[in-house]
């Protein structure tokens, strides 16, 4: 699943050719996403221009003057930017021209989202009750240690709730929780302040670092232009179960958590 560095890096590779582009058509081949596709996307966007492309958690939001396209990539979706003559694909449901140019949604799984919403972001459901952007400036080793006093879960699953903060995936927890020095399974409120500030610092460390290099490219992920990101390249333990860590040579072991795979080194990680 595309996480934050790769929507932000999606988000980036969009707003540069679109933004300030007149909508001059939409096409809907399958409205059978997560949630159905407006049938009245069309009708909503035609003739508006794109004025802004911001991100919250792994939402992009595409600003219109008269409202908020809201885009989820789910599990395996990718928007690229295309000329207006390139032909669709299987699992390229939506596009949206901008005169030469169109954005194509590609989504083989159909977990995505487009949804059309007017109004303030906080009255939208799926944005209501988010956590803080782990690149923001409120996203504090108190308010960290605040929320993670009152969890008695694994510290993995805590930093994965998007109520604590936001767009921390699978495989950027293991990563940070590496970098942090801290056991994946240790209970969230037995971790004392000092290892919440250092986990605060390793979460943010391990998004810029992967959005530096352009996100990671397992499956289905590509950039806007179709290249791929090569973080997973610099991964110390995601994936690598069985292999020496780079640090200590104790190999790597993996176990489930919350029915995902969890990547740690039994030495480094205590």
């Amino acid at each position: 699943m595309p996480e934050l560095p790769e929507v932000e890096v999606t988000r980036r590779g969009i707003a540069a050719p679109l933004t300030g582009r007149r909508v001059s058509g939409v096409t809907v081949r399958n409205p059978s996403l997560r949630w159905p596709v407006p049938a009245d996307l069309s009708e909503r966007l035609y003739g508006q221009t794109l004025e802004s492309i911001d991100r919250r958690a792994k939402y992009l939001l595409l600003r219109f003057g008269q409202g908020t396209l809201l885009i989820h990539l789910g599990m395996s979706g990718s928007l690229r930017v295309l000329d207006l003559s390139v032909a669709a694909a299987p699992h390229d449901h939506v596009d949206i021209a901008f005169g030469d140019r169109l954005l194509r949604l590609r989504d083989p799984r159909r977990f995505g989202a487009v949804l059309w919403y007017e109004g303030a972001d906080g009255q939208h459901p799926l944005l209501a009750h988010l956590g803080p952007e782990p690149l923001g400036a409120d996203f504090t080793a108190d308010r960290l240690h605040a929320a993670l006093h009152r969890r008695s879960c694994a510290i993995k699953l805590a930093i994965m709730d998007s109520s604590v903060v936001v767009g921390v995936g699978n495989i950027y927890a293991s990563e940070s929780l590496f970098r942090a020095r801290i056991r994946p399974g240790t209970a969230a409120r037995r971790l004392s302040q000092p290892q919440v500030a250092r986990l605060r610092d390793e979460i943010r460390a391990t998004l810029e670092d992967a959005l530096a290099a352009g996100g990671s490219t397992l499956r289905d992920f590509l950039h806007a232009d179709g290249e791929p990101g090569y973080f997973q390249q610099s991964y110390f333990v995601y994936g690598r179960a069985g292999q020496p860590c780079h640090v200590c040579a104790m190999p790597i072991r993996m176990r489930r958590q919350g029915a995902r795979s969890t990547f740690f080194c039994p030495l480094c990680q205590r």
